[in-house]
């Protein structure tokens, strides 16, 4: 609650003495009072409403002491528990004349301002603030002053002219105020201060000003400018009046003129409600849709032609009619046809194509589109969009999409509403004029970049959109008619899931697209980018070749991504090159080698994971996945004197990684005599386990048997087998378990000329399910105990 004036005469009757000697003044412990919104100046009494409890202290404390007091404004009213920083440095010296208690009300306190005061050293802070104080001396004008007087009766007469302003009642009561300041211009002056409609800053600077002539000055300035801008609206306010009685005289004679019109059966803009009247004819929409429309034709028809009204009904209209109502593309397709657009535009991606094929099985069945709605989630540059348009193609539909990135206004979704001048329908709206049928294959892209604000949620708006069981009654705000978009085959894309809120989440199914491995990039590569920048770069589509191993070259040594989008830019730039070259009717290769990738591209931009030799003790080959495919990596253990307390982690593990770090060592310690290990070396050594590329995150469980390994080795002082490399979680009980990412993982580890691989039994059907010609050279060792894992990889 606020420290403010109450509203109400001043009080003037009160018999308050205004002589400091009969104040207790504590000029190096006196009490301060924050206010808010209000600057106090010298001999004006009024009350103040008390709202903290640490002010109810110090004005109660002050009464019964008749201890002084320090009012001081604050510079933020907002603060709560405002410092010394949050107040003004000048304030005044008060007396607490009376404290009262409103029945069922606050507290208020009648203070007579004295003297003002400088704020210096907060000597207390509880329960309420103490400071030093210092009195600043006025400066008097000589008495006869001429410029003094004139200037007073100037600041006299325009606070007249301003209180002509005000409320009837508020100027009484501060008329009557005034009078009781007759005899004492200076306290006049000072209740006009307060009294002025300057804000609280304002009213500070004149207190800061100790000159009582200067500040009489400016308070006269700043007068003289309210009274301005008050003159000034009140001017602004009697045009805009005598301007809108014309415009209510010029709607009256429009009136009648369309009165006349009517009469004599023309109107200029017959012709253009026949031609819209003759397309409603033909439109095949439902009965609520045409009673909708003849209503607001009969609104055309009564706007003049010449009036704004007219052009935004009419553009409504036209809207409404250019909307595909109960128009359809119809669906003769069959499921070899789909499959077979589909593998011709897409390599690779077989469960999305199977998933994308099932739903289109479902349609054909039910001809209709009540069914879940897709998401197709995954990294970037893996082909979400594009597999909308080959969708689109299968069934020999229309193809249309909408970006939500960046969208934070839900009228872009449900359309503004006619009432504000500029408005249209939303997006979805827009996108079916736009198309022309009612069923198209409708992309949804970044649905999890949709950013909200004060405008609303978009991606609430989209809930009615993709619920099955509500678009069949879409509500666009501008269109303002239930329009069907059940009927619509809504694809959405999205990189990121945990930006979706769970409502729209849930009415949708997601399907993921992991990245592809270097072998898809590469039939990718050869099936479709090098046609497709062949074309775009003004070649012939068989005039440049790319070999295998200089495509597989690219993608391994200047690539590092998901999807295909920097390997488009990379064979890009090798054609530009090589059409620089046509261009100056130079050499240029028509077959793109090893040697001419090297060439256009320069330097290599990413270093291909390699095995390292089994030389060393606790050095182990472990297999990652991440969003850009699989990745081999070493963990290393090594063991120092100490007194076996101590376990070090380095290489910017997370937790989960930490916790296998631990696991293992545990499991080490509790079978230390059967895996020939001396139970003393675990209080004689202290250990430290790093995994190299300390700049790279690394987090997960799939690194639990290969730090098991790693340890053992270090502890047994057995060399790891030659080129093994493994992955699997562990747990206490020394049982492995399974991890995901196999086929990258696998791929990860031929890249590197790894020859065996251990995995958990669990994960053989995921090696089932890769082709053959991934796994040749790979010999697979399926475990599901640690002391498996420890006899095969330490020699």
């Amino acid at each position: 609650m606020a420290d403010n004036i109450t509203s109400g005469p001043m009080i003037t009757e009160l018999e308050i003495s205004t002589d400091l000697r009969e104040l207790n003044i504590l000029e190096n412990d006196t009490p301060v009072l924050p206010l808010r919104d209000m600057v106090l100046f010298p001999h004006i009494p009024l009350p103040i409403t008390i709202g903290r409890d640490s002010s109810l202290q110090i004005v109660q404390q002050a009464y019964e002491s008749k201890t002084a007091i320090a009012a001081v404004a604050q510079k933020d009213p907002a603060v709560e528990n405002p410092g010394k920083k949050d107040l003004y440095t000048i304030g005044m010296l008060c007396k607490v004349a009376k404290v009262m208690q409103i029945p069922e009300g606050p507290v208020t306190a009648f203070v007579v301002p004295i003297v003002p005061v400088s704020l210096g050293k907060v000597v207390k802070k509880k329960p309420f603030m103490r400071a030093e104080i210092t009195q600043i001396p006025q400066i008097l004008p000589a008495p006869g002053n001429m410029e003094m007087i004139v200037l007073a009766e100037s600041v006299f007469e325009t606070y007249q002219n301003i209180l002509q302003y005000i409320g009837d009642n508020e100027q009484k009561e501060i008329q009557f105020a005034l009078q009781q300041f007759d005899d004492r211009v200076i306290d006049r002056l000072n209740f006009i201060a307060f009294n002025s409609p300057l804000d609280y800053h304002e009213k500070q600077q004149l207190l800061e000003i100790s000159d009582v002539h200067k500040r009489t000055s400016m308070l006269y300035h700043h007068l003289d400018l309210a009274l301005q801008k008050l003159e000034l609206r009140a001017d602004i306010q009697t045009r805009t009046h005598e301007d809108l009685t014309q415009m209510q005289k010029e709607q009256f004679l429009k009136q009648q003129m369309r009165a006349i019109r009517d009469e004599l059966g023309s109107d200029a803009g017959d012709a253009d409600i026949d031609e819209i009247n003759e397309r409603a004819a033909k439109m095949p929409w439902n009965k609520d849709a045409q009673t909708h429309y003849e209503k607001e034709v009969r609104k055309l028809e009564r706007y003049s032609p010449q009036s704004p009204e007219y052009a935004i009904q009419y553009a409504y209209l036209d809207t409404l009619l250019n909307l595909p109502w109960n128009k359809y593309s119809p669906d003769n397709f069959s499921l070899d046809k789909v499959e077979k657009i589909l593998d011709r535009d897409h390599y690779g991606l077989d469960k999305v194509k199977e998933r994308i094929i099932e739903q289109m099985a479902v349609v054909k069945l039910r001809k209709d589109m009540k069914a879940p709605i897709i998401c197709l989630y995954g990294p970037p540059g893996v082909g979400k969009t594009s597999l909308g348009k080959s969708v689109a193609d299968a069934l020999g539909r229309e193809y249309t999409r909408i970006s939500l990135g960046g969208l934070h206004d839900e009228a872009e979704i449900r359309g503004h509403r006619r009432t504000y001048i500029g408005a249209m329908p939303g997006r979805i709206m827009a996108a079916l004029e736009k198309c022309g049928t009612g069923n198209p294959v409708f992309v949804l892209d970044e649905i999890d970049k949709i950013g909200s604000d004060f405008k609303g949620d978009p991606s609430t708006a989209l809930l009615e959109v993709l619920d099955p069981e509500q678009n069949n009654k879409f509500h666009d705000n501008y269109i303002d008619c239930d329009y069907d978009l059940s009927k619509i085959l809504f694809i959405a894309t999205a990189n990121d899931l945990s930006t979706i809120s769970r409502p729209l989440l849930d009415r949708m199914e997601i399907i993921e697209i992991d990245g592809y491995i270097p072998e898809e990039k590469i039939e990718i590569a050869r099936r479709h980018l090098v046609a497709k920048s062949l074309e775009e770069h003004g070649f012939p589509s068989d005039e440049i070749t790319f070999r295998r191993d200089a495509l597989a070259y690219i993608v391994e040594r200047y690539t590092r991504e998901s999807g295909v989008r920097q390997l488009e830019k990379r064979i890009a730039k090798i054609l530009r090159k090589i059409a620089r070259l046509k261009a100056s009717d130079k050499d240029y290769p028509r077959i793109v080698t090893l040697k001419n990738v090297k060439e256009f591209l320069g330097k290599e931009e990413v270093n291909p994971d390699s095995y390292e030799s089994n030389e060393f003790l606790g050095v182990v080959t472990g297999l990652a996945w991440t969003q850009v495919g699989g990745e081999i990596l070493f963990i290393e253990s090594s063991l120092s004197e100490g007194k076996g307390e101590k376990l070090t982690l380095t290489g910017n593990l997370g937790a989960v990684m930490k916790e296998s770090a631990v696991i293992a060592l545990q499991y080490l310690k509790a079978h230390a005599r059967q895996l020939g290990i001396d139970p003393k070396k675990f209080s004689e050594m202290d250990v430290h386990v790093h995994v190299p590329e300390g700049a790279i995150p690394k987090d997960g469980p799939s690194a639990g048997i290969t730090m098991v390994t790693s340890l053992a080795s270090s502890f047994t002082g057995r060399k790891v087998r030659s080129k093994v490399a493994m992955t699997g979680e562990i747990t206490l009980r020394g049982k492995v378990l399974p991890v995901g990412g196999i086929k990258e993982k696998i791929l990860a580890a031929k890249r590197a000329g790894i020859t065996d691989i251990v995995l958990c039994e669990e994960n053989r059907k995921d090696i089932e399910e890769i082709s053959d010609r991934y796994l040749e050279g790979l010999t697979f060792h399926y475990v599901s105990k640690i002391e498996e894992v420890l006899d095969f990889a330490l020699e």
